[in-house]
Formats: structure tokens, sequence, C-alpha cells
């Protein structure tokens, strides 16, 4: 059991997180790629678009799609600093410190890995 499951259990609750999936072409894009530039690109999105105290048009920062990343931030609540308080506890207000960006890229990349590998 990992203990990101009682989250994604919750997140799987959503209507709205729930209808996000990986197409044809996001799923090319995370192989072609790999996990580990994946993760550089999830890292740089957060550090820019999501660790400053106050996000230059948070709430909007986050495109829908374009970008495995970004669907997956959708996917997990991890799009904007409201949704990082509501869903993860995240304080609104404060920059985001380093372990807190290493959990936000671990929570995207656990989503990307359930969506690359699904269970039948």
């Amino acid at each position: 059991m990992s203990t990101l499951d009682p989250l994604f259990t919750r997140l799987g609750r959503s209507t709205f997180r729930s209808r996000f999936r990986l197409g044809p072409k996001e799923r090319q894009y995370c192989w072609d790629k790999g996990a580990d530039t994946i993760d550089q690109h999830a890292a740089d999105f957060v550090a820019k678009r999501l660790a400053p105290a106050y996000p230059v048009n948070d709430g909007k920062q986050t495109p829908m799609r374009g970008h495995p990343v970004f669907i997956a931030q959708h996917a997990t609540a991890t799009c904007c600093r409201g949704c990082l308080e509501k869903w993860h506890h995240i304080p609104q207000g404060a920059v985001l410190d380093t372990q807190q960006q290493q959990y936000i890229v671990g929570v995207i990349h656990h989503w990307l890995v359930l969506q690359m590998n699904p269970q039948n």
C-alpha cells in the first residue's frame, strides 16, 4: 500500500478529477521522453508556476491539455494553490519549499505511472 493511496481514493471520488486520462499522444510522449525527463518537466512546472507564494494567474496557470504533466496536475489537484490547499493541505500564501515541491512531483509521477500501466 502506498502512502498516496488515501489521496488517490479521494481523487477517484471526484467527478471532475477522475475524468482526466492520458490520450494516445500524451502516452507516446511519455514513452518517447522517459520518466526522468517527464519528472524534470513536472519539477520545472511546479517551480515556475506553483512554488511562488502568489503565483501569476493562480488558478489559470496550468492548461488542461498540451502536456502529460498538465493533465496529471488537474487529475491530482496539483494545478493551483487553491487545489493544493484543499486536497493536499499545503497552505496558500507561502513559497513552496523543496520538500513540498518534491511531494507534488511525486504525486504527479504516481498518477502518470498509473496511467501508463493501467490495471485491467
